[in-house]
């Protein structure tokens, strides 16, 4: 792979100057339009240690308009970011729409480096890759602009500019017991760079070989390739209006196929609920010992007990340790980014629980329905979620998902009970019985999303729900289970 930018490529001065005038301007010109496409650019500058990645970053800021542009040159991870899965710290540095974000080592350098140094297996290192190709065909698909580019330099090439570097005493700082590290391990970083470079260098997101022993050389490569991904995106056709996606009603379905439990007396529902919120208490007080955090969603139609369960939960945890995010319509900087990136930005420390009053999963259910996504965006989402909710249990993260079932004459009463009762009223509106004229459809939706994203590692958890109360010590006692089983 390599051999291909060993060439020996150079560009002389007055050939380097006079594409510098013909490219520049395009560049800026191309980097306005980002708004208007509504899309974020990405530029990962990655490669062989001395290659001159610093320089080139250096160049983009200079070329372009730096005030819609931020750096990110990550190091080791900080407490916040080694206390959450290891892509929250790129997440959180995502640019949103109509801005962009340069990458000084990005999420490749970790895995490579660990393979390098024979800290994993070649089979870790390829499930790394796996699932570094899935976050970057999500990026793509999200309508962001990703250019990668590896900056290439000989094994002999790099010697020399580091003794060159230690030579000089106004240079010999930038050269550390690490660079030499790196160099004596030189073939066998190539190794696993070829490795990773060919399963990662796919039609929506290739990589781009840089031959770097000519800086003025790779400054035109690189720069060529971040012009040509930038008109691309701009002079595609602009994508169809989303239209509503109605899931196909199946009569035998596992929500239909929910008993629903009488009443449960007083006394039983008061003994259970107090002893499932004791265990509750204790156990999330050992989570910070334990290294563990925990995440709960609740999803269900409207009125379904939503809110009186979730403070059956947080009435049994010490106030500083929970958060309950409502979540609603996404804001502009929310619509700015991928669809998940409000939901990564939020995840709990260790120690802490986050509860989720309905979650990323609204991508499958009321924006499919109500055509706020194309098909193709929720139709891939499960997967997305899927990856996303394995991040977190890798991460130690304990994940219970709970959908509260009504039927659809509960459902009515308890409209009916909201208009007429005072207090209530703030609860109900117009959307809510729009969205009640399409019960069939959710119910189809909903099942479909059960039976596709209910994993070992965040399963979820049908509970009839026509008795509030019996709904309530159900979720209860599934939340101390599994505190109980994980800690």
């Amino acid at each position: 792979m390599f051999e291909a930018v060993e060439i020996g490529a150079s560009v002389d001065k007055a050939a380097y100057k006079k594409e510098v005038e013909r490219l520049r301007p395009a560049l800026l010109a191309a980097q306005k339009r980002l708004p208007e496409a509504k899309s974020p650019l990405i530029v990962l500058v990655s490669g062989v240690e001395t290659a001159g990645k610093t320089t080139l970053v250096n160049t983009l800021l200079e070329w372009l308009d730096a005030r819609g542009v931020e750096v990110h040159a990550p190091w080791l991870p900080s407490d916040e970011e080694a206390e959450r899965p290891d892509f929250w710290r790129w997440w959180r540095m995502l640019p949103p729409a109509g801005r962009a974000g340069v990458f000084l080592g990005s999420w490749y350098s970790d895995p490579i480096v660990a393979r390098a140094f024979k800290e994993t297996s070649d089979a870790e290192l390829d499930a790394a890759m796996e699932r570094i190709e899935r976050f970057e065909r999500m990026l793509v698909s999200e309508g962001a602009v990703l250019v990668k580019l590896w900056l290439h330099i000989t094994k002999a090439e790099q010697k020399r500019r580091l003794k060159a570097l230690t030579a000089d005493k106004e240079t010999r700082w930038r050269v550390s017991e690490r660079d030499w590290k790196f160099h004596k391990r030189y073939d066998r970083f190539r190794g696993v760079s070829e490795r990773a470079l060919r399963r990662t260098s796919t039609g929506t997101a290739p990589w781009t070989l840089v031959e770097a022993a000519d800086r003025r050389h790779a400054t035109l490569s690189a720069v060529r390739a971040v012009l040509d991904a930038l008109r691309a995106r701009l002079d595609a056709p602009t994508p169809a209006k989303a239209k509503a996606a109605p899931a196909r009603v199946v009569k035998n379905n596992i929500l239909r196929a929910l008993t629903y439990p009488g009443p449960l007396k007083d006394k039983e529902y008061e003994k259970r609920l107090e002893a499932a919120q004791g265990r509750i208490g204790a156990l999330t007080r050992k989570l910070r010992k334990k290294g563990r955090s925990m995440i709960l969603v609740f999803e269900g139609p409207d009125a379904a007990g939503k809110g009186g369960a979730i403070r059956r939960l947080t009435g049994a945890m010490d106030a500083r340790l929970y958060r309950v995010v409502s979540t609603a319509a996404p804001s502009d900087e929310e619509r700015s980014h991928p669809y998940l990136w409000r939901f990564w930005r939020g995840l709990p420390r260790v120690g802490r629980v986050t509860v989720y009053d309905r979650s990323w999963y609204g991508r499958v259910l009321v924006e499919r329905l109500e055509g706020f996504c194309a098909p193709a965006d929720w139709k891939r989402a499960y997967g997305e979620i899927n990856d996303f909710e394995e991040q977190l249990a890798e991460a130690g993260t304990i994940v219970r998902k709970f959908w509260l079932a009504i039927t659809p004459e509960e459902q009515l009463k308890r409209f009916k009970d909201r208009e007429l009762t005072p207090y209530k009223q703030y609860k109900i509106g117009p959307e809510d019985w729009r969205n009640r004229a399409k019960w069939d459809g959710y119910e189809a939706a909903a099942t479909e999303m059960v039976e596709k994203t209910g994993t070992a590692g965040a399963p979820w958890v049908l509970v009839p729900a026509d008795d509030k109360r019996r709904a309530r010590v159900q979720v209860a006692e599934a939340v101390a289970e599994a505190l109980g089983m994980e800690l």
